[in-house]
């Protein structure tokens, strides 16, 4: 019989609030953010593992990560391949990483944004490091296993890292609701860090950052805001600034030249290239002429870019406009987030490092504990081969005595001689006396005769005096946190030796970038453009001397100052600026430059329909005329925006913008429109509202469905003719109507 479905009522927001807080805790916990004890996030964790458990060390030859991608992903991390690639991929960049945890092999990255090859080309193993600090025993019980997704592998809930990775490689993730940003130091800093935690345990910040000055980049840099630290420190929260390493070079003809060796951290990746892009904008916008060149000369061996300089340059001013104007100075953003104790947690670097021992504590006694156990195993057996070794005679008579292994073993352990025939009878009372272990007691049985030779004997013996030495040094261990402290510190220190490297990144405490901006000597200049578009501006004396050939061969001719801005509206209902000083300025018969490569507009899907310069419409009214009859009136100083494309007005589906004309303000102005099909109507301009940019407006005049606007014009009392199919019409004759009529025929 088939039982009957159970309907469970429940309010649909709880449901959705249930599983939308189940599915952020799993991204918080088990993806985004490391945990505090190994600073591994889980998939690093299981990449790590997994490598572990295919031997590939760092002796071994590579192996395709393809291979080692596809195996984590079906044993550990179900949650796509490129997840787990990126990661590895990361694990292996000495630019990204304090302390590289896997040897890359093949096209692993650069530091400029190039990605890695694909993962069937590259290959990778473990580093050295990587096998004696954060994958060293696992095989003696130190953490805890836990079934995998499927419940058919088993993997570690945390690797047993013996060094504070969480601080020496950093971490970056982004969850639900929360981020983490923890930036790199240095390998030899942080272990003297933990040094002076475990022997004062109430060190203060302030005296634990006499060993942790500051976070080490990868790539070097400057720190140069080093009173902050202590703050951001204490709170686990802050922004570091940083700066590049800036050079000074010779070159010829008393010309210099600003070398950059080393790069903010943010900067690593594509933001290079936006930094030469940076760089080069600011030539061209003539924020500096003091750059004549700049060059990318990276390579293996470091940053390298080149700055060239015309003689005389300032260099102070021009290295604090590069920190201001670019990003060759750059905030670190710290978030020092991890999971503790299963939550996520903002820490300070005393908590942290509070955490990382505990950790190692705990790994300790369940390494110790491990090792004495199984030395007390031997302790055992050796003890019951050392005494067999005393009465071997007797073990011998009772083995050729019993019928089967079962009885030997009763007598060996018990003493029971019912089933065991002696050859003599004063044997019977010395087995009498045996009382092996059930452990001593199998060891024996195996026991192979060559073990009776005098050396093995006396190799048995020297083997349980180092026997007893050790289990004396585990329980000496187990017995004093002294001792066992002295044990962490001395691996600690072995590493320290190893693996330190100097520090790369500077810190200090710089002034801030102040650079004084060369002041522009403004002055009134005329603005020419021709039919194709081509622009530039002239001074008003090359003006006067040229005036009737550049009136006849221009398109627009318009007075302005240098300070100015140009505005261009389009039909699309857009506005186009561009500051004049971007414009060419120089000769009358220079070309001058297209409109399209100084300003966001794009003359292959726009058309011009109005232009003019941003003083010449402040406090002025401009008429705005759509295809579709919409008219209004917008003042000029709306368009006074800092943006270089800005929505001039809003429009309806399909229509656009067919002209925009500037008004008089006297009363006698008028406005006529003009359709395709000789329809004129001529209306007071005073009756069309003013609206805001962002308005649509309102209907000027009715036109049929088959007709449209053709043109619009402003008229007052003077005369106006224009040429209509080879007849004239006389537009200040016109009789003035009321807006949103059909108009004449004419």
């Amino acid at each position: 019989m088939q039982q009957s479905e159970q309907i469970i009522r429940t309010e649909y927001s709880e449901v959705m609030q249930k599983s939308y807080i189940d599915y952020a805790m799993s991204v918080i916990i088990a993806r985004a953010l490391p945990d505090v004890r190994d600073g591994l996030k889980p998939v690093q964790r299981r990449t790590l593992y997994d490598m572990h458990e295919l031997g590939i060390r760092h002796d071994r030859p590579f192996r395709k990560c393809a291979r080692i991608v596809g195996d984590t992903m079906g044993k550990y991390h179900p949650h796509g391949d490129s997840s787990i690639y990126e990661a590895l991929v990361v694990m292996a960049q000495e630019f990204k990483k304090g302390l590289p945890l896997v040897d890359g092999h093949g096209n692993f990255g650069s530091i400029e944004g190039d990605a890695a090859a694909a993962m069937r080309y590259t290959e990778a193993r473990l580093q050295k490091i990587t096998q004696e600090a954060y994958l060293a025993d696992l095989d003696k019980d130190v953490v805890d296993f836990v079934p995998n997704f499927d419940e058919t592998e088993k993997e570690p809930s945390v690797l047993p890292v013996k060094v504070p990775n969480l601080l020496i490689n950093g971490a970056e993730g982004i969850a639900v609701g929360m981020a983490t940003s923890i930036p790199p130091h240095n390998f030899f800093e942080v272990i003297e860090g933990v040094k002076a935690f475990m022997k004062n345990p109430d060190i203060t910040t302030k005296e634990l950052m006499e060993h942790i000055k500051g976070p080490d980049f990868p790539t070097g840099g400057i720190v140069v805001n080093q009173d902050d630290l202590l703050q951001i420190y204490e709170t686990g929260a802050g922004k570091i600034k940083i700066r590049g390493k800036v050079e000074v070079e010779q070159a010829k003809g008393g010309k210099q030249k600003l070398v950059i060796t080393e790069i903010p951290y943010p900067m690593v990746g594509a933001n290079i290239g936006k930094f030469l892009m940076d760089v080069g904008n600011l030539v061209e916008t003539k924020k500096t002429a003091d750059i004549l060149d700049i060059s990318n000369q990276s390579s293996k061996e470091g940053i390298r870019i080149v700055l060239d300089l015309k003689k005389g340059a300032d260099v102070e001013n021009l290295c604090n406009m590069l920190y201001k104007k670019t990003r060759l100075e750059d905030s670190f953003g710290v978030n020092m987030l991890a999971v503790a104790e299963g939550r996520p947690e903002t820490m300070g670097l005393i908590p942290i490092i509070r955490h990382h021992v505990n950790f190692q504590y705990t790994l300790a006694t369940r390494k110790y504990r491990t090792l004495l156990a199984k030395e007390l195993d031997k302790k055992e057996i050796q003890e019951g081969l050392i005494q067999a070794c005393d009465v071997i005679d007797l073990i011998i008579e009772i083995l050729r005595g019993a019928k089967n292994i079962k009885d030997a073993k009763d007598c060996l352990m018990n003493g029971n001689t019912d089933k065991i025939r002696f050859r003599y009878k004063g044997s019977v009372a010395d087995a009498r006396q045996l009382h092996f272990t059930e452990r001593q007691a199998t060891a024996i049985l195996e026991m192979r005769l060559y073990k009776l030779i005098g050396l093995e004997i006396e190799a048995l013996m020297k083997e349980h005096q180092a026997t007893l030495l050790n289990i004396a040094k585990y329980q000496e261990i187990l017995g004093s946190r002294s001792a066992m402290s002295k044990v962490i510190v001395k691996e600690l220190t072995k590493f320290q030796k190893e693996y330190a490297r100097p520090r790369r990144t500077k810190i200090e405490n710089a002034k801030e970038a102040v650079y004084e901006e060369k002041k522009i000597e403004e002055m009134p200049v005329v603005l020419l453009m021709d039919r194709f578009g081509y622009v530039k501006t002239i001074d008003l004396q090359t003006y006067e001397r040229n005036r009737e050939a550049a009136d006849t061969e221009n398109k627009y001719v318009m007075h302005c100052m240098n300070t100015d801005k140009l505005c261009i509206f389009t039909d699309k209902g857009q506005l186009h600026t561009v500051k004049i000083l971007e414009l060419p300025f120089g000769k009358f018969r220079d070309k001058g430059t297209p409109l399209d490569n100084v300003s966001n507009y794009d003359s292959s899907g726009e058309v011009m329909v109005y232009v003019n310069c941003l003083g010449n419409l402040i406090g002025k009214n401009l008429l705005f005329v759509n295809s579709q009859g919409m008219i209004k009136v917008v003042a000029g100083d709306e368009f006074d925006v800092a943006k270089r494309t800005t929505a001039a007005t809003k429009l309806n589906e399909g229509d656009t913008v067919l002209t925009v004309l500037m008004l008089e303000q006297s009363p006698e102005e008028t406005v006529i429109l003009q359709t395709e099909k000789g329809m004129f109507l001529r209306f007071p301009a005073a009756d069309v509202p003013r609206k805001k940019k962002g308005a649509i407006g309102v209907r000027g005049i009715k036109i049929d469905p088959k007709d449209q606007l053709k043109a619009a014009y402003l008229v007052g009392e003077e005369e106006r003719i224009i040429e209509e199919k080879e007849r004239q019409i006389m537009l200040h004759r016109l009789k003035i109507a009321s807006r949103d009529g059909k108009g004449v025929k004419k």
